[in-house]
């Protein structure tokens, strides 16, 4: 099928062959420049003769080089984020049915890879990658997969190994097209990929968006804007990349903004050349989002799921509403369950790998709970499955309270349990001593209703990470996984509570 993105990339090296279209840490590519690499990469992967390619790189030339090229070639791309551990990678290699696997020199290989024959592909020396062959894998799955996927994202979910969900040419680019009517682009913005372009929501809204405009992507390694695995985050480093390369676009999770606020509260450099800063992958405190804009952050919250191919509802510069996920972006519906559910129209994945393939007009159930406003705009109520009710009855969101707490100098992380009891009790990790997080605890309380209230809390032995499979790769906890690790010594505190 043909692509809208590649036939951008062409238009554009035509009409503005020298105009920069992707940004690297130690070189630059023209439009003309890129068309030319993109298409001798695709050439190289068709007489390779692969069908399914997983790519497995930092940030950079390269990896936009190989979404590209297996979007113009055809071939199935699988997306493998450097956090997910060696079996989360084997298993997702297994699960679609990978035939190879381009691969960054610089990136350490899992031990399943490592024994593998390497082929050099190298399109210039930019982008040194390395074919790896694997037959033994390819076609395992070929049966239960839509033949209209061309890209196979993994989501950790919240139980289980990673899922595969399988996605469309045509829907990921009607998406990108949305996004870059709601972000306003043109072809003077420079985009700086703040997250791995491994996340649905980066490749989409950080390398498409940007070349359908005939903008730039500026795509450093993730060391250089801050990020080391999958919790660590300098936000200065971000402020000077977004400093040095006069960024105008970012896309952001909520962890990375408080960081951002933190930094400019405290003296950092206001990035002034940002006009439009996309936040999403898990909800955002109304409170936080406040401080953002005080500090004339240009920053917009929406709201989606891969499922759908990101994003759903944006706020934009011409219509948002604070407390809101926006208004659903074009081409998008919005329908709500008895329950209250989100289901999506407009933009439906093809099925997961392994499962029975779905009709991509289909309605997404989302898991969410919410509501639009008179005015249009969405209102996120919480996860569904997520929301508890205590043993007086009161239903209680998790992710409001936890949202509050992790606005707290002194936690860095939380997670909220009360299902039938008679209090609620957390999970935290703490960025400071005990005394700092009661005195945290206190204030946050004051803030809340009685019965949202948390009165115990444990110290987590180590933060919630995608590493130890207790946060997902967009930044929302695994509550079972958490749950798991540390059930004994919540029965605990209830328990003690009762005997004292």
């Amino acid at each position: 099928m043909k692509s809208d993105v590649i036939e951008a990339v062409k238009y554009h090296a035509k009409s503005r062959p020298d105009a920069v279209a992707l940004r690297g840490r130690d070189a630059s590519l023209s439009y003309a420049a890129l068309s030319t690499a993109v298409t001798a990469l695709a050439t190289s992967l068709q007489t390779a003769g692969v069908r399914t390619l997983a790519l497995l790189a930092d940030n950079g030339l390269a990896w936009a080089l190989a979404d590209l090229a297996a979007l113009h070639s055809g071939v199935r791309l699988v997306p493998l984020p450097l956090f997910f551990s060696p079996q989360q990678m084997a298993h997702a290699l297994r699960d679609a049915g990978v035939d190879a696997v381009l691969a960054d020199q610089g990136v350490p290989l899992p031990p399943m890879l490592s024994a593998l024959s390497l082929q050099k592909l190298s399109v210039a020396e930019y982008a040194p990658l390395s074919l790896l062959r694997m037959p033994s894998l390819a076609a395992t799955r070929a049966a239960t997969i839509a033949p209209a996927t061309q890209k196979i994202t993994y989501t950790s979910g919240t139980t289980g190994q990673p899922r595969g969900v399988c996605l469309s040419v045509a829907m990921l680019e009607r998406q990108a097209r949305a996004l870059c009517i709601a972000s306003g682009a043109t072809r003077e913005d420079l985009h700086l990929a703040a997250l791995p372009l491994a996340t649905l929501l980066e490749n989409v809204g950080g390398l498409y968006a940007p070349l359908l405009a005939g903008a730039q992507a500026c795509l450093l390694p993730l060391a250089d804007i801050g990020l080391g695995g999958a919790t660590q985050f300098d936000p200065r480093r971000l402020l000077h990349a977004v400093q040095t390369h006069r960024a105008t676009t970012l896309i952001l999770v909520p962890q990375m903004l408080h960081a951002l606020v933190l930094a400019i509260e405290a003296g950092a450099a206001h990035p002034a050349t940002l006009r439009f800063v996309a936040v999403g992958g898990a909800p955002l405190s109304p409170r936080l989002l406040e401080r953002a804009l005080r500090l004339g952050l240009p920053v917009f919250e929406g709201y989606g799921l891969s499922e759908c191919g990101s994003v759903v509802a944006l706020n934009t510069s011409g219509a948002r509403a604070v407390g809101s996920v926006g208004r659903p972006l074009p081409g998008v519906s919005l329908e709500f369950a008895a329950d209250g559910e989100i289901h999506v129209r407009g933009r439906g994945f093809l099925g997961y790998v392994g499962e029975p393939v779905r009709p991509e007009s289909g309605t997404v159930a989302t898991g969410d709970a919410g509501y639009i406003d008179s005015a249009g705009f969405l209102h996120l109520s919480g996860r569904k499955k997520d929301m508890f009710v205590t043993a007086f009855g009161r239903n209680v969101s998790p992710e409001w309270v936890e949202r509050e707490l992790c606005l707290m100098p002194a936690i860095a992380q939380a997670a909220v349990f009360g299902e039938a009891r008679a209090f609620n009790a957390a999970v935290i990790v703490p960025r400071t001593g005990d005394a700092e997080v009661d005195a945290a605890l206190a204030q946050v309380n004051a803030t809340l209703p009685d019965y949202a209230r948390v009165s115990r809390w444990i110290r987590a032995d180590a933060a919630f990470a995608a590493g130890n499979d207790q946060l997902t790769p967009n930044g929302r906890l695994r509550r079972s996984a958490i749950e798991s690790a540390y059930g004994a010594r919540l029965v605990a505190l209830y328990e003690e509570t009762k005997t004292a």
